[in-house]
């Protein structure tokens, strides 16, 4: 399938690169540079990052934060993330934009799919931060929720690893990798994609997802080019 508008949704954990903590400027470097020429083709991209690197809301519950005051810091996180790819993507000479799920100007511009389309058209990448703006809700909600809005063809959920596998690659070298896997397929194995929610919102809308590894430079123009990458969700 060839794209025109994709969703991409960055891990703030892959952000982090090889610290366990923090913005690694060569990480963000090199997702701006792959940004960009997939940009130069003519494709226009949405994109939504987590903040996991920074700080989890449902992780500081466990060490007695509020959960909604904790979700709050979580969005935040988010919008750390998007600044920073924002000025990397400034450095490349690839336009872009930040929009806000909550009102923070003048950090960024506040949410609306009429303003995130307009940008969009124009050719100009479009970082949607602060998740939905609402508790409860993972970033990977977030960007299903976001992919559908701005009617995108695909969302493409860029990872570590190079697809979906029966079990974490990581964890079990027996793994086997899945090309292609139907969203009841995993909510039948139980396969940890993405939240119930996310995950339900995208077989609703019947929008594809695209899991593959984002930490190969090169990879994302190759998928934009066709190449079959990663697992597809359908």
């Amino acid at each position: 399938m060839q794209y025109k508008r994709i969703l991409l949704k960055l891990s703030g954990e892959s952000l982090a690169g090889n610290q366990k903590y923090g913005i690694d400027v060569p990480a963000v470097e090199s997702y701006a540079r792959q940004i960009r020429e997939v940009a130069e083709m003519g494709i226009q991209i949405g994109i939504v990052i987590g903040g996991g690197n920074i700080f989890r809301g449902l992780s500081g519950t466990t060490k007695g934060f509020d959960r909604v005051k904790g979700d709050s810091m979580g969005m935040l996180a988010t919008v750390i993330n998007a600044l920073a790819l924002s000025s990397a993507l400034d450095n490349e000479g690839c336009r872009n934009r930040v929009l806000t799920a909550i009102r923070m100007e003048p950090v960024g511009e506040f949410y609306s799919k009429a303003k995130a389309v307009e940008y969009l058209e124009q050719g100009i990448v479009t970082i949607f931060s602060a998740g939905t703006g609402n508790p409860y809700f993972t970033t990977d909600t977030g960007s299903s929720l976001r992919a559908i809005e701005i009617e995108a063809d695909a969302m493409l959920k860029g990872t570590r690893v190079d697809g979906i596998y029966t079990a974490d690659p990581e964890k079990d070298p027996a793994a086997v990798k899945y090309d292609r896997i139907t969203y009841d397929e995993i909510y039948d194995k139980g396969l940890k994609v993405m939240d119930l929610t996310a995950t339900t919102m995208c077989k609703e809308n019947r929008l594809p997802i695209v899991v593959f590894n984002m930490d190969i430079p090169g990879n994302l123009k190759k998928l934009m080019s066709g190449e079959e990458i990663g697992t597809v969700v359908y």
